[in-house]
């Protein structure tokens, strides 16, 4: 029996997802302290979804004897995080980051599971990305691909 990770450009990608959705925790945790409460429990669920992610993407690659990488202790932001709305950049950054990621895993697997988990994944990008482009005055307000750059 095969799996989704049997394909080492299918296991590249689903790998290199992991880091970014690694790397969406941790911004969350960063973004929380700057943002004000009315932006902590939209805050709070998409820290949620990405950890489901993560914790999913960490399973199949158990399930497939690969060794999920670790997250990083701490990671390099594109610039200084010290309000509200260079917090909110940050998280445009980590959602943009995941839906670039969960596209390429969806432009080399046929697996059902993954697939929806993939395309769940690039639709709250998008749907998040929305609050945060906001509040950082990023435009557009939605990406007109989401998960291209």
């Amino acid at each position: 029996m095969t799996g989704p990770l049997d394909d080492s450009t299918t296991r590249s990608a689903v790998e290199a997802v992991l880091g970014a959705e690694h790397a969406a925790v941790w911004s969350s945790g960063l973004a929380s302290a700057y943002l004000p409460p009315d932006d902590q429990g939209p805050l709070a669920r998409a820290a949620l979804a990405h950890r489901e992610r993560r914790d999913a993407l960490v399973a199949l690659c158990e399930a497939a004897g690969v060794a999920p990488a670790p997250a990083a202790a701490a990671y390099a932001t594109p610039r200084p995080v010290t309000d509200a709305a260079s917090a909110a950049a940050l998280l445009v950054v980590a959602e943009d980051d995941t839906a670039v990621g969960w596209r390429a895993v969806l432009e080399r697997t046929d697996d059902p599971q993954l697939r929806r988990l993939g395309v769940a994944a690039v639709v709250s990008a998008a749907d998040v990305g929305v609050r945060w482009r906001r509040l950082s005055g990023t435009q557009p307000l939605v990406p007109p691909f989401p998960g291209t750059r």
